[in-house]
């Protein structure tokens, strides 16, 4: 998600002693980058899941690229699990055959195991997306970062029936040389975008589709979101968007791990 809203965003404020989250001491790749040249990935980039104990660790430069090559496109939907929300995208995703990343707030995984257990049925790969969507992140001890991205991927993981999230996306962008690294090492790739829709901004579905076809060229991993709101322009942004991909000639697919 970007960086937006400040502080700790609208998770922060359903996190406390009650989830009983224990604090743990221990704890950019651009578009014109992959043209022309072959997608590069781990050994196990090919698996749409990653099941419980694999931690091979993985590079901890954050990803942009896609498995996909020059022509390959990351969707990724962000914020959720939502009991209203992330239904819709997964319809719309089924319907256009596409595969998605979901970068989820560990909460709200353990709030919605249902969905995430939906998502990882449909073929799509998990991202942690923190505990709690803290955007200053970066400005807290590496305590607080291991608490948020290990209790976080333990949420997820559970949710999921032990199936773990394949990347790292900081909230806002908010990665640290620590963080990167803790999550590289846990096999969970630190994840990038390069075109941010701002759908979480609600500027209407026109907005969101003409942001893409503007800023595409500017490299394949689109930022959407599935939770912090009405989600409705996103989700017709998508019904827009998917087939438009097709018909310039991009392949949805996965980012390089």
């Amino acid at each position: 998600m970007a960086r937006h809203g400040g502080g700790r965003g609208w998770y922060g404020k359903v996190i406390g002693a009650a989830l009983g989250v224990t604090v743990l001491a221990t704890g950019a790749s651009v578009w014109s980058a992959q043209a022309g040249a072959p997608a590069t990935s781990a050994p196990n980039a090919k698996a749409s899941v990653s099941r419980d104990g694999d931690t091979e660790p993985v590079a901890v430069s954050i990803a942009h690229a896609s498995e996909k090559g020059a022509r390959g496109v990351n969707i990724t939907i962000d914020d959720g699990p939502d009991p209203v929300w992330t239904p819709q995208v997964l319809d719309v995703l089924r319907q256009y055959g596409v595969k998605a990343t979901f970068c989820m707030v560990g909460t709200q995984a353990q709030a919605h195991p249902d969905l995430v257990k939906k998502v990882v049925a449909d073929g799509h790969r998990l991202c942690d997306h923190s505990v709690s969507h803290d955007t200053t992140m970066d400005k807290n001890s590496q305590a607080y970062q291991s608490q948020q991205i290990l209790d976080a991927e333990r949420m997820i993981t559970k949710a999921s029936g032990g199936v773990r999230p394949m990347y790292y996306r900081a909230p806002g962008g908010a990665f640290t040389p620590y963080s990167r690294k803790l999550a590289a090492s846990r096999g969970m790739r630190p994840l990038g975008w390069n075109v941010d829709t701002k759908d979480f901004e609600r500027p209407g579905t026109d907005a969101i589709v003409a942001t893409v076809e503007r800023e595409l060229p500017n490299g394949p991993t689109l930022l959407f979101h599935d939770a912090g709101g009405d989600r409705s322009q996103t989700v017709e942004a998508l019904r827009r968007i998917l087939p438009w991909l097709e018909e310039q000639g991009y392949s949805c697919g996965f980012p390089v791990r």
